[in-house]
This record gives structure tokens, C-alpha cells and sequence, in this order.
């Protein structure tokens, strides 16, 4: 522990973000980086405690505390401090695949159990994880570094996101020859198509595909397994396959008037965006435009939150949020003990944008949708919205949101997007491989396990676990690949 009084001398200091007026002018990342001086002060915040919460993964009262990855944050704390940033980052990839990108779209449980958090503020400790990747790109430490002996295994890795990246990268290491495939025109799942630019700049996922490929990972894109590319040509081709194809059902508002036209889910939405900006930078129109329309957002999560963003980058007329749940307390309940994960009411930078554009919070806590109307072309013009309340199902004793009678009210809605999460995998991927879902419609495995009920087909990320953190993902790609390179090898040395 370099600076024993640390926690005592500095105050928390996070990079500055732009005005919200100024940055919902283009779909750049918003935030200025600290001085390697101040950073280095933020490292000298951690109490190197001798519990440290932040890295510990454990699941308290439902809901993670603490880094999924495990991540060595006291180490590297201390060695941004020190200055000593190549063996930070060496510390910081032990455990950690992409911090380039847990560093940008985490939601930092490691600091939501930072001791220092107790009774102040937590150790910065996302941004300094940016500082330590950041810095090892510009000084080459973030270099390729291929394998010197390769097997003659041959792995194939169904999609391209976290998960899927984070096991081709280890069984790379390891020396197998891994492809992966993705079926979008660009690499990076829903890190490419599912994350807007504002909180994940393209060219930080390019950088890294490019390191890869140098390290000698195959990439194929345009390859929809299951649909355009045989599941049975991958058997016969490679030894073992890991399917990481994401949960990519998303949940469905079944009310009457939901075939009228202009409702969107929210991925196919935040998809053509993207899509788009990165092809003509919007110029080819090839999106679903928000300008000048009356834009009524379905769910309170992270994807629901990037909508908002979004539709006020477009032009949008006004933007509303339906939250199904009541809102959140602004400080911890006493039921929410620290190091928990803090069940507090959090203004993200689109609902920021939202108040500084339109004067007030896009958010309606407990409400949904009763009714979507169209006009006389089919194309919605308003929603039947009605209120919730909570009531204790009298079979089951669960709390379940059920309408207030006589709470309807009704809105404009020109634009209908619906964020209300997903509901597991894709049968067909899973269906092309003869590979058994459970009742969650995830891919089957035994309990802590990868392999699914295919000898040498395994699962991993969302498809195997449901719809999860990055942060999740990254691990699960990291264990299924040390089951894969055991199956094969009949042992692993990977970490």
C-alpha cells in the first residue's frame, strides 16, 4: 500500500463529461480523461483494505457485490499510484480480457463495494482500469503477442461478442486455432450493434479485433449458423464449437394495437443507428429516425436508457420512459446494507440529456402500456398508458405490478421502442445443432458447467446464462475456455 492516508488526503475525481447540450450534438464518447497526475491520485484512494469487497464476485441478497472477473483491483490501484503502469496492466489482464471495454460500459459493481464507500465516496476505480488500458496501448504494451507453439486443435466460436471474443482469445493463447464466426457484417455482437458510440466508440472494438487477428484468430463475418452456414460442416470441421450466439429474444408488449407500424424493438432500433452512422455517418437514411416525433420508451434498464440518448441525437419531439417498477430510494434502505449492490435511483446520461432538452425527467415509475392507437394509415399515433401498483398474488405469495383501475391516460407516441429485455436464446442456432434449451430457453448444462447435451458443443455468455452484465460474459468466455482446452487437452493451465 503506497499511500497509506490516500483515501484521506484525495477526494474522488472522475473525467469530466461534457455538457449535456453540447454532447447530444454528435454520437462521440463525452467524457475528458484525468491528468496521469490526478489518476495517479485516484490509484492512492484505495485502502488496500484488508477485505476487498471490490474484487470478490460474491452474490449478496440476489444481486452480485464485487467484480465478476475478479479482478486484482487493489494491486493495480496501487500501481497506478506508483506510476508503475506496465506492470499494472500486467496485473489488470490476468483477470481481465477487454478493459477497454469493461472500462467504458461496466457499471462498476467493484465500485458500488468499495470500502471507502461505506462512509464516503468509492475509489474510482472503472476510470482507473481506462487509464492503465489506455496507457498500454499508446506505450505498445497492448501489442500482439501470437502464441509460439500451436496444437492441431480447431475450435469454432459462434458469435462475436464478449463472451464469445473472451474464449477465442484465451484458447488462442493457449496455442488451438480458433475461428469465430459472426453473422452481422461487423464484428463485436451486441457490443458493435447493442452498445450506442456515446458509451463505446467502434474504432476501441476495431483496435482490439485487429490485435487479435494479429495473434492469429480467424474472424468470418455474414456467417449465420443455422441459416446460411451448416451446423454440420462446423462438426465435421472442428473439434469442439462454443456456441456464445447471446439472448437474443426480446420481450414482447402483447397489448392490442401492437401491429400498428413505427414499434420497435429496441436492439434492431439502437442497430440501425449504429449501423448507419458507421456507413454514411446517417447520411444514407438507412436508420429509424426519431426526428421530430413523439418517442415513447419501453423500459427503465441500461438499453432503454441508450434509447433516450438517442432519440434526443436524432431530434426527437419528446421522449417518454415507462418504468414498470416504482422508483428507487436516493439513498440505500436499511435493508440495502453496504457491500451489497446499492438498489438507489441513478440519472444515466440519457434521462441528464433528457432534462436538460426537454426540462424535466423522461421517467414514469410504475406504468405501462394498455393500448397502443394508429390513425387511419396503420402508423401508431398515441398509447393507452395505466398505472401500477403492487399486490401479492394469493396462489403463489409473489409481489406482482397490476393496473389501477381508472388510471388510464392517454399520450402521444409517434415512435414506440420496447426495451424490456429478452427472454433467452434463438431456437434455431440451437436447433442446428441438436443442442437442448432449459425452461428459460437458455442452453442446457450441468450446474457450473459449459458442455451442453452434444459431446463437443458447449455454451457460454447470455445464450447459457440469460441476459447479463458485459462484465459476466467476459467470465464465462474465459471459463468455457478453460473446460474446452481441458476436454481437448485433458488439462488446462488457463487462468
Amino acid at each position: 500500500m503506497g499511500k497509506p492516508t490516500g483515501f484521506l488526503e484525495y477526494d474522488r475525481k472522475t473525467g469530466r463529461a461534457a455538457d449535456p447540450l453540447q454532447r447530444i450534438k454528435d454520437f462521440h464518447e463525452f467524457h475528458t480523461p484525468l491528468t496521469e497526475e490526478k489518476q495517479r491520485e485516484q490509484g492512492a484512494r484505495c485502502m488496500e483494505c484488508g477485505v476487498p469487497f471490490c474484487q470478490s464476485g460474491m452474490v449478496l441478497g440476489g444481486m452480485v457485490s464485487g467484480c465478476p472477473l475478479n479482478n486484482l483491483v487493489p494491486e493495480w490501484n496501487d500501481l497506478v499510484y506508483n506510476g508503475n503502469w506496465t506492470q499494472a496492466f500486467n496485473r489488470l489482464k490476468k483477470t481481465n480480457s477487454f478493459p477497454e471495454f469493461t472500462s467504458r460500459v461496466c457499471p462498476a459493481p467493484c465500485e458500488a463495494a468499495c470500502t471507502c464507500g461505506l462512509h464516503g465516496d468509492p475509489v474510482s476505480i472503472k476510470e482507473n482500469e481506462r487509464a492503465v488500458i489506455e496507457k498500454a496501448y499508446e506505450t505498445g504494451k497492448a501489442k500482439a503477442r501470437p502464441p509460439k507453439l500451436r496444437t492441431d486443435k480447431k475450435i469454432a466460436v459462434i458469435g462475436s461478442g464478449p463472451a464469445g471474443l473472451a474464449a477465442a482469445d484465451q484458447l488462442n493463447k493457449r496455442g488451438h486455432n480458433v475461428t469465430v464466426f459472426e453473422r452481422e457484417d461487423r464484428l463485436g455482437g451486441l457490443l458493435m450493434y447493442g452498445i450506442p458510440n456515446m458509451k463505446l466508440e467502434k474504432q476501441i472494438i476495431e483496435r482490439k479485433i485487429a490485435v487479435m487477428r494479429q495473434e492469429g484468430i480467424n474472424f468470418v463475418t455474414g456467417a449465420d449458423v443455422g441459416h446460411n452456414y451448416k451446423a454440420g460442416k462446423l462438426k465435421r470441421d472442428y473439434d469442439c464449437i462454443i456456441l456464445a450466439c447471446g439472448a437474443s429474444n426480446p420481450r414482447d408488449i402483447p397489448v392490442p394495437g401492437r401491429d400498428s407500424e413505427g414499434i420497435f424493438f429496441a436492439v434492431d432500433f439502437l442497430k440501425s443507428t449504429t449501423k448507419s452512422l458507421l456507413n454514411s455517418n446517417l447520411e444514407d437514411g438507412n436508420y429509424i429516425s426519431a426526428k421530430d416525433k413523439h418517442v415513447l420508451v419501453i423500459g427503465g434498464g441500461d438499453t432503454g436508457n441508450d434509447c433516450v440518448g438517442t432519440v434526443i441525437r436524432h431530434g426527437c419531439a419528446s421522449v417518454t420512459q415507462l418504468e414498470m417498477m416504482p422508483k428507487l430510494p436516493d439513498r440505500r434502505a436499511e435493508g440495502n446494507a453496504w457491500p451489497q449492490w446499492p438498489k438507489v435511483c441513478k440519472t444515466d446520461y440519457g434521462q441528464e440529456e433528457a432534462i436538460a432538452v426537454f426540462g424535466h425527467d423522461p421517467r414514469l415509475y410504475q406504468t405501462t402500456v394498455k393500448e397502443f392507437i394508429r390513425d387511419e394509415s396503420g402508423k401508431v399515433c398515441k398509447a393507452i398508458l395505466v398505472s401500477l401498483h403492487a399486490q401479492k398474488d394469493p396462489e403463489t405469495g409473489r409481489t406482482t405490478m397490476a393496473p389501477t383501475e381508472g388510471s388510464e391516460k392517454e399520450v402521444p407516441a409517434d415512435l414506440v421502442l420496447i426495451a424490456a429485455g429478452f427472454l433467452g436464446a434463438q431456437n434455431y442456432v440451437a436447433d442446428a445443432f441438436g443442442v437442448e434449451l432449459n425452461e428459460r430457453s437458455n442452453a442446457a448444462t450441468e450446474a457450473g458447467g459449459y458442455l451442453t447435451n452434444v459431446e463437443n458443443v458447449f455454451a457460454a455468455g447470455d445464450m447459457h446464462r440469460g441476459q447479463s452484465l458485459v462484465v459476466w460474459a467476459i467470465r464465462e468466455g474465459r471459463e468455457v475456455a478453460r473446460e474446452v482446452d481441458k476436454w481437448l487437452m485433458g488439462y488446462t493451465n488457463l487462468a
